[in-house]
């Protein structure tokens, strides 16, 4: 299944990556990894993951505390929201 962004998600994608990176090098590219790998099993099992409500769900990563909140509409996945659970958890 593709997938692709909404551009707000793609947004919260490159700010985190950016804060990691400022955290320690190197860390910013694992999350991206991470962040990859968790879209991954979104594709491969998009309907496996928790019902936010009838149209998104809402997967998390293993290694940071985020999830990614997503959308499937015509065989393809929406990113909607790249999440940061300790900084915005209800959001």
């Amino acid at each position: 299944m593709k997938y692709h962004f909404h551009e707000e998600a793609e947004q919260e994608l490159f700010d985190a990556i950016g804060y990691y990176e400022e955290c320690e090098l190197g860390l910013g590219l694992k999350f991206s990894e991470e962040i990859y790998a968790t879209i991954k099993r979104i594709c491969e099992f998009p309907y496996a993951w928790e019902s936010m409500d009838s149209n998104t769900k809402r997967c998390l990563t293993n290694k940071f505390p985020f999830d990614i909140l997503y959308r499937i509409s015509n065989n393809e996945i929406l990113v909607m929201a790249v999440m940061n659970l300790h900084r915005m958890p209800n959001y």
